[in-house]
């Protein structure tokens, strides 16, 4: 009889994602993992099997709670441009736009080289585009290319600031969108 699980998969991962986004997908271990998330390395070995495999689970549930943050986003968030500005905002805290920009790059890197998460990662953009779509034209086909292009600027938006710094990530990734919805 298998026995019951002390702490769930769930919770596991969540507590394990802090730890790779401070470590990087390479620098995480099943020791330090079993000292984040409270399980033995060995119950992270039986339940993952491998360190890629521990890996993979990680971003997968990193990708359930993006794609649950991104429908309740388009639900709440008007149906206008401004709703579209506010909408990627909710995306992207400020409070997170350093580590988003600096850590979360070695993340991105395994998202894109994994099949399974590349695949939700395309997923996700397409709904963002959507969802950004609806909310710029009452055509769906222009809506989408609207989408895309604003959900590049969003994302070149908080590459530049990374860089530049010149006003608080806010401020200044709002503006650029703003900026480009002025442009349309």
């Amino acid at each position: 009889m298998a026995r019951h699980k002390s702490i769930s998969d769930e919770q596991v991962l969540d507590r394990l994602l802090d730890l790779i986004v401070e470590t990087g997908p390479d620098g995480l271990t099943f020791a330090k993992s079993a000292a984040a998330c409270g399980l033995s390395p060995a119950s992270l070995v039986q339940r993952y099997g491998n360190r890629e495999r521990l890996v993979e689970a990680i971003l997968l549930r990193a990708w359930d709670r993006l794609d649950t943050e991104t429908a309740d986003a388009d639900a709440e968030e008007a149906v206008t441009p401004d709703g579209a500005v506010n909408f990627l905002m909710r995306l992207m805290p400020a409070e997170s736009a350093e580590r988003d920009a600096t850590d979360g790059l070695l993340l991105l890197r395994e998202d894109i080289r994994n099949p399974k998460l590349r695949a939700r990662g395309a997923a996700w953009g397409h709904a963002v585009a959507e969802a950004l779509g609806r909310r710029l034209s009452e055509d769906r086909e222009k809506g989408r290319r609207l989408g895309w292009q604003m959900a590049a600027v969003w994302q070149g938006a908080h590459t530049w600031w990374a860089f530049t710094r010149a006003e608080p990530a806010e401020h200044a990734i709002r503006r650029m969108l703003t900026e480009w919805l002025e442009r349309l």
